[in-house]
């Protein structure tokens, strides 16, 4: 992770500096040389968890979702991928 990486002792003597500077970039504190934590600020935050998924097993969904899933029609303009697949070139 880029951005700007300090010891937990510099944090605790500086807070508001690093709280400042975790607006602009992210800050990784570190405990006995590890990196330990991360500080940045809410809105990079809240962009990173919107990116969160859930990926499930083809046998954790439900039948008809399933179904849904392989009958659907794909736009003709993708047909240009069918050769990642195994399909016509």
């Amino acid at each position: 992770m880029s951005g700007l990486s300090i010891s937990s002792a510099e944090f605790q003597r500086a807070f508001g500096r690093y709280r400042e500077a975790a607006l602009k970039q992210p800050v990784t504190i570190t405990n006995h040389g590890r990196a330990s934590l991360v500080l940045m600020g809410v809105d990079e935050y809240q962009r990173l968890k919107a990116r969160d998924r859930v990926a499930l097993k083809v046998d954790d969904l439900s039948d008809e979702a399933f179904r849904a899933i392989t009958e659907q029609e794909l736009p003709a303009e993708l047909a240009r991928f069918d050769h990642e697949l195994g399909g016509k070139p």
